[in-house]
């Protein structure tokens, strides 16, 4: 059984590192001697964030203080199947009758026999963006497309509709222009079972403007995807976020922070010195390239016009529409486009 145990005490971001460790949805808020707090989910950490919190805040206040739990003298007597399917969790402790933390009870130990809940398959269409001539791997690229750039003994672009593919994805639209013909003629020999169309750029159009062809090609919210990007996380959560909460464009954002490794002067009105911050620490949210978009959202793009993804958030943000962030580690996200962060991953590799 994993160790899903964490203080409250612990930062926000070394909650979404744990997370991402015990491959959970839920953390366990036990004190030293293990009584049991609450429960902390990837989406209570999501809610603490977008609320402004900053990723070195403990958790106190972010968890839930009341979740669903099983008494231990009562788990023989009581239908597990039925509170699970009630109540459509992940996860459920379980505690002695001094409220110690003894264990906990999974969907899958549950459902050991066929789990109704994860075998849905989201059947969404899936939009990659390979159309940019990756000049950042140009010592690659100069002879290959960028999608096709190895990671091990496969390119990107397989890597990143594998991914897809396990959720059930099986329609893939590729937006081409650098290179197209060979990243054509590698899906022709590839013959893969999963569906591939091709949507040819005349001349480069930016990070959007490739998706204007696609206008009125679907009926409900879709993927979209740059080509030089790993993400490990809940795609299906992230499609019922955008969905439940009624955005028209969801971007997922790596919560990242960064030292500057020197004292930084600030100044007052008067030019002098108000004071040193030494070696400061910033937090942001990055946007990593993954987005869901509803279809009507693509009638803003204009045609045949250079339109990078951020003139459409704005422009969405502009008319009034809603635009969400869906929050995730920085570990999370591999910008396979940096050098540095590809020589990474292939020392990872290796």
């Amino acid at each position: 059984m994993k160790d899903l145990t964490v203080s409250p005490k612990i930062t926000i971001k070394q909650a979404m590192k744990k997370l991402d460790q015990t491959a959970e949805k839920c953390l366990l808020v036990v004190d030293g001697g293990n009584i049991f707090f609450g429960t902390l989910t990837d989406g209570d950490i999501r809610r603490a964030i977008l609320d402004g919190n900053k990723f070195s805040v403990s958790i106190e206040g972010c968890y839930n203080i009341k979740p669903i739990v099983f008494n231990q003298s009562d788990i023989d007597k009581i239908d597990l199947k039925a509170i699970f399917l009630k109540y459509k969790v992940d996860l459920i402790p379980v505690i002695d009758n001094k409220s110690k933390l003894v264990g906990y009870k999974t969907w899958d130990d549950v459902f050991r026999n066929g789990n109704a809940r994860n075998n849905d398959k989201l059947e969404v269409p899936v939009v990659i963006m390979a159309g940019g001539k990756g000049t950042r791997l140009e010592a690659f690229t100069k002879v290959l497309p960028k999608p096709l750039v190895p990671i091990n003994e496969k390119p990107i672009i397989e890597h990143i509709i594998e991914k897809f593919s396990e959720l059930g994805c099986s329609d893939f639209y590729l937006t081409v222009n650098y290179k197209g013909r060979i990243l054509k003629a590698y899906f022709e020999e590839l013959s893969p079972e999963y569906s591939v169309t091709f949507i040819n750029e005349p001349l480069p159009l930016g990070t959007a403007g490739s998706l204007k062809f696609l206008a009125g090609k679907f009926s409900a919210p879709f993927f979209v995807t740059n080509c030089d990007i790993i993400i490990n996380s809940d795609f299906k959560e992230l499609y019922k976020f955008h969905v439940d909460n009624k955005f028209d464009i969801t971007l997922v954002a790596s919560a990242k922070d960064y030292i500057i490794p020197y004292g930084t002067c600030e100044l007052n009105d008067m030019g002098h010195l108000s004071h040193i911050n030494e070696k400061p620490k910033y937090e942001f949210l990055i946007n990593t390239g993954l987005y869901i978009i509803n279809p009507e959202i693509l009638d803003m793009i204009p045609s045949n016009v250079f339109f990078h993804i951020t003139h459409l958030i704005e422009s969405v943000k502009n008319t009034g529409k809603k635009v969400g962030v869906f929050p995730i580690d920085d570990e999370a996200w591999i910008d396979i486009g940096q050098w540095a962060e590809y020589r990474k991953v292939m020392d990872q590799l290796l």
